[in-house]
């Protein structure tokens, strides 16, 4: 509720209060000349609470005017201390406004009830006992009625208009851009080739505005890795592997505790060893398996990790012999890998999502096979053979079934 809106809500109520006042100055003036009038019939004297008049019925004083006498009396001390709330409420005026917008930003975990609210279960109270007391009584009982019916509604108003503004303001927050831009993006991931294409365009036009952002980067290296599987020349796929291995290495350095920065950064480095010489070889592989420790460490469940480790034990438990002399000479000791822990990353990703991928299934065959494990790995293969071929990557496997499977028997 703005302030201003505020400042003349409560301006109105006091304007209906002196209203009111007058009419009890009158009404006391009034009395005070009957009093001196028929005397006898009105004896001063304190209630229990030491406020107010007591009425006492005296002769020839008909029983209805008795009665519309007490409830003016009534509604004269709801008055009063009417007017001693709204000199409260006119003090917590000039707070209500930041702890409205504080409510509705959700900063306080708890409703605090503003000062406007505390006084509002007190008013309807002692509103709805004037009109009890005054149904008795002709006219005091439509006025006090009138006065209850005000406050209620006056409160009722406020609270509504509470509500609105909250709903308001959640409906017209408007999108995170990046967040809009970013489920695009992992939706073109998925897509087409074109799509991809587009994705790495999309990304690039916009790398200015959110570049000091790791999910930003992390996905920009992710477009430059599927561009570099749908390039057609050597070339182009250097160019989009070096591009994304820098992208990669950015957004790691830009957030260490960020699982798939140091993915993805692995991912580019893995490739990377496709197009650099042995020495750069070696060296890119130490790498890859440094960011992708981290990775799992930072995203135990997710099964594209541990197939990526899988391939690595592989390929390093299929070094040879003068490969392992060059990485001793260079890093002072070889790469460790066995064919058991190839198995045990790829039986990994079959437990975190069963049916991973056709390749996962190749590669189990694989690992079966050199472990001697022949029938295992003809299960494997004809696990795989059930997958359907729709993408590059199961193309890929389907290749190596196809040589698989007649070594095995399949």
């Amino acid at each position: 509720m703005a302030q201003a809106d505020s400042k003349v809500l409560v301006l109105g109520a006091l304007a209906g209060v002196a209203g009111v006042s007058l009419a009890v100055v009158c009404y006391r003036g009034f009395s005070s000349k009957r009093r001196s009038s028929w005397p006898g019939f009105y004896l001063s004297s304190k209630n229990e609470q030491g406020t107010g008049l007591m009425v006492v019925d005296g002769p020839g004083m008909p029983r209805g005017q008795v009665e519309v006498l007490e409830r003016l009396e009534a509604l004269i001390q709801c008055v009063s201390e009417l007017k001693e709330e709204m000199k409260s409420l006119k003090n917590a005026l000039p707070t209500l406004p930041d702890q409205v917008r504080e409510e509705l930003r959700g900063r306080d975990q708890g409703r605090r009830a503003s000062p406007l609210q505390r006084t509002t279960p007190t008013r309807r109270k002692r509103a709805a006992g004037s009109i009890t007391a005054a149904r008795a009584g002709g006219r005091s009982s439509e006025e006090a009625e009138s006065e209850g019916g005000y406050i209620t509604a006056l409160t009722d108003s406020e609270e509504d208009e509470e509500l609105s503004d909250a709903q308001q303001s959640e409906e017209e927050q408007p999108a995170d851009p990046l967040s809009v831009l970013l489920e695009r993006i992992d939706c073109w991931h998925k897509g087409t080739d074109s799509e991809k294409r587009e994705s790495l365009n999309l990304l690039l036009e916009h790398r200015e505005e959110f570049g000091q952002s790791s999910m930003f980067l992390w996905r920009l290296t992710r477009a430059y890795c599927d561009v570099h599987d749908i390039s057609a020349t050597l070339e182009e796929k250097k160019s989009h592997a070096e591009t994304g291995k820098k992208i990669g290495e950015e957004a790691v350095g830009l957030n260490p505790t960020c699982a798939d920065s140091h993915q993805w950064y692995a991912i580019m480095c893995g490739i990377m060893a496709e197009y650099d010489t042995v020495q750069n070889k070696i060296k890119n592989g130490y790498i890859f398996k440094d960011h992708l420790d981290k990775a799992i460490e930072l995203k135990p469940q997710d099964p594209l990790s541990y197939y990526l480790l899988g391939r690595w034990c592989y390929a390093v438990a299929q070094l040879s012999w003068i490969e392992r002399k060059v990485a001793a000479t260079l890093f002072g000791e070889p790469p460790s890998a066995t064919i058991e822990d190839a198995l045990k990353n790829f039986l990994k990703v079959e437990e975190i999502h069963p049916g991973y991928s056709k390749l996962n299934f190749v590669f189990l065959a694989k690992c079966y096979k050199d472990l001697g494990q022949r029938e295992r790995a003809r299960k494997m293969c004809e696990a795989a053979s059930s997958m359907k071929a729709e993408s590059k990557e199961n193309e890929e496997a389907q290749k190596e079934l196809d040589v698989l499977c007649p070594a095995l028997g399949v």
